[in-house]
C-alpha cells in the first residue's frame, strides 16, 4: 500500500496500474498457503466494496484484492509499487507506523499525502492475535468509507481471523506443519513435490520410523501447539482434508482432525508407539472437558526409509486393509489413512478405548477398507430400529465367540432370553448361527454397518 516518498514509481513507467498489478499478483506466492489469506482479503474487499491489500507485520505483501466498482485512478502509484516490489523501504514503514497502527485495536484512518507518495488516503485494519499485531489490511479511502462505518466490525472480525492465522504460522514449527499438511492432502500427482518439501523442512529425521496420529474431532480454534519432542509436526486438517471418510459418520465427514507426526525410537523389533501415546495424551489434555470426552485418536506407524528406496513407498497398489507397511515420507499419507481409520474405530467400538492403534485393530483393518454403502441384504431387516436390541445381542454374542454365559452376563439377561433372541435373529436374517460361514457373514455385516453409521 505504500511507496518511497516522492520519486519514480513502477506505475509511471508504462502500462495501466491495474494491468501491471494483476500481472504481478500471479507471482505472489508463499509456502504457507497464501490462498487462505487471499480468500479472507477478497471477503473484506467484497464486504466494503473497495480494494484491499494484506501485508505482514514487516510490510511484505501477502495478498491483495481489486474491486470492479472502483475507478482505475484509485490504484495509485503507492499501491502499485507495493504490489510489484512486495516490500517497502524502512522510512516508508516508519511513516505509516507513525499513525499508531502497531498499537491500534481498531480501524485507523491515514490521510492522503502527495509529498509522501500517498495520493489516496488509507484505512488500516490491524490484524492482531493475542495482543500482538501480525499484519495489516489496507483499504483505499476514496471518501466512501470511515472507521465508523457499520460494516467495519465485520471487517475487523475477518482481520482478527487473518491475525490468528498469521500468528499460528509465525509460531515455532510452522514450516514443518505446513509441509506435513501439504503432503497429507496432496493429490497423488503432487506427492513427489510434497515429499521433497517435507524432507527439506524436517531434514534427516524423515529417514527414521514415525507414527502418524489422528485426533478427532478437533476444534478448529484449538491450538495444536508447536512441535515438542518427540512430535515433529502438528497441523489441523479441516473437513475433506482428513484423507478418507471416517467410519462411524453417516455421509461425508466434515469434522476436523489434528494430525501429529511423532518420531519413534529405533529398535531392532517393531518401534514402540509409547511416544505417540504420550503425544495423544498431551494433545487431548489441552482440550476443554466436553471436547476431550468426545475426542478419539488413532495411531499408525511408518517404517524408516530403506536404503534402496530413499523416498519411501506409499503402497499405492493396495487398499488400506492389506497393503504392506508404508515406509518413508511417501508412505506417510497411507499411514495417515490408517490413523484416521483407527480413530473412527475407536469412535464406535468402546472396548478399543479412546486411542486405537491400527496394528491392533484385527478384522477392523479389513472392514475400514470397505466403501460406504447399504448394509448387506442379510442384515437389512435386523438393522431396523425396531430390532436394535436383537442386533446388539447378536453382535455381543459373536464378539464373545458364542459363549452364552459370558454374553448373558454382558447383556444382563437370562440365557433363555439370549437363546430366544438368537432364534429371532435367524428368522430375520435367514442365517443359521450354528453355521460358521453364516456366523462370519453376520458378524462382519454387523460390524461394517456400525462402522459406516447404519446402526
Amino acid at each position: 500500500m505504500r511507496g518511497r516518498p516522492g520519486g519514480d514509481t513502477p506505475a509511471t513507467r508504462g502500462g495501466t496500474p491495474r494491468a501491471r498489478t494483476e500481472t504481478a499478483a500471479r507471482h505472489v506466492s508463499d509456502p504457507l498457503r497464501d490462498e487462505d489469506h487471499q480468500a479472507l482479503v477478497d471477503e473484506i474487499s467484497r464486504l466494503l466494496r473497495t480494494p484491499a491489500t494484506l501485508e505482514a507485520r514487516d510490510f511484505s505483501l501477502i495478498a491483495f484484492a481489486s474491486h470492479s466498482g472502483v475507478d482505475e485512478t484509485v490504484v495509485d502509484p503507492v499501491r502499485t509499487r507495493t504490489i510489484l516490489s512486495r516490500s517497502s523501504p524502512a522510512e516508508v514503514r516508519r511513516w505509516f507506523e507513525g499513525f499508531g497502527i502497531t498499537r491500534a485495536t481498531g480501524p485507523v484512518r491515514i490521510p492522503a499525502d502527495p509529498a509522501a507518495g500517498v495520493i489516496t488516503g488509507r484505512i488500516c485494519l490491524p490484524a492482531r492475535h493475542r495482543g500482538v499485531v501480525r499484519g495489516y489490511v489496507w483499504l483505499l479511502d476514496d471518501g466512501s468509507l470511515s472507521p465508523e462505518d457499520p460494516r467495519m466490525p465485520a471487517a475487523m472480525a475477518i482481520a482478527a481471523r487473518i491475525g490468528a492465522s498469521l500468528g499460528a504460522r509465525a509460531r515455532p514449527g510452522a514450516r514443518p506443519a505446513e509441509a506435513l499438511r501439504r503432503l497429507l492432502t496432496a493429490p497423488r500427482a503432487a506427492r513427489p513435490g510434497a515429499v521433497a518439501a517435507v524432507t527439506e523442512a524436517l531434514g534427516t529425521v524423515v529417514e527414521g520410523p514415525v507414527a502418524l496420529v489422528a485426533v478427532r474431532p478437533w476444534p478448529l480454534d484449538a491450538d495444536p501447539a508447536g512441535p515438542v519432542a518427540p512430535v515433529l509436526a502438528a497441523t489441523v486438517l479441516p473437513g475433506s482434508g482428513n484423507g478418507i471418510r471416517l467410519p462411524g459418520d453417516p455421509g461425508t465427514d466434515t469434522r476436523p482432525a489434528l494430525a501429529l507426526l511423532v518420531r519413534l525410537r529405533e529398535h531392532r523389533a517393531e518401534p514402540s508407539t509409547a511416544p505417540a501415546r504420550e503425544a495423544v495424551e498431551a494433545a487431548m489434555g489441552r482440550l476443554p472437558e466436553p471436547e476431550r470426552r468426545a475426542a478419539r485418536a488413532g495411531i499408525a506407524t511408518c517404517r524408516g526409509v530403506p536404503a534402496a528406496d530413499p523416498a519411501g513407498t506409499d503402497s499405492r497398489e493396495a487398499g488400506p486393509g492389506w497393503e504392506p507397511d508404508p515406509a518413508g515420507p511417501a508412505g506417510w499419507p497411507a499411514a495417515w489413512r490408517r490413523a484416521v481409520a483407527a480413530a473412527g474405530v475407536a469412535t464406535v467400538e468402546s472396548r478399543e478405548g479412546p486411542v486405537a492403534e491400527w496394528s491392533a485393530l484385527g478384522a477392523h483393518r479389513l472392514l475400514t477398507s470397505l466403501p460406504p454403502g447399504p448394509p448387506d441384504p442379510a442384515v437389512r431387516d435386523l438393522l431396523r430400529p425396531a430390532h436394535r436390541e436383537l442386533a446388539r445381542t447378536a453382535e455381543v454374542w459373536l464378539d464373545l465367540a458364542g459363549r452364552a454365559g459370558d454374553t448373558a452376563r454382558e447383556l444382563g439377561i437370562h440365557r433363555q432370553t439370549l437363546y430366544y433372541r438368537l432364534s429371532r435373529v435367524e428368522e430375520l436374517t435367514g442365517l443359521r448361527v450354528a453355521d460358521g460361514r453364516d456366523r462370519l457373514l453376520l458378524h462382519m455385516a454387523l460390524k461394517a454397518a456400525r462402522l459406516h453409521g447404519a446402526t
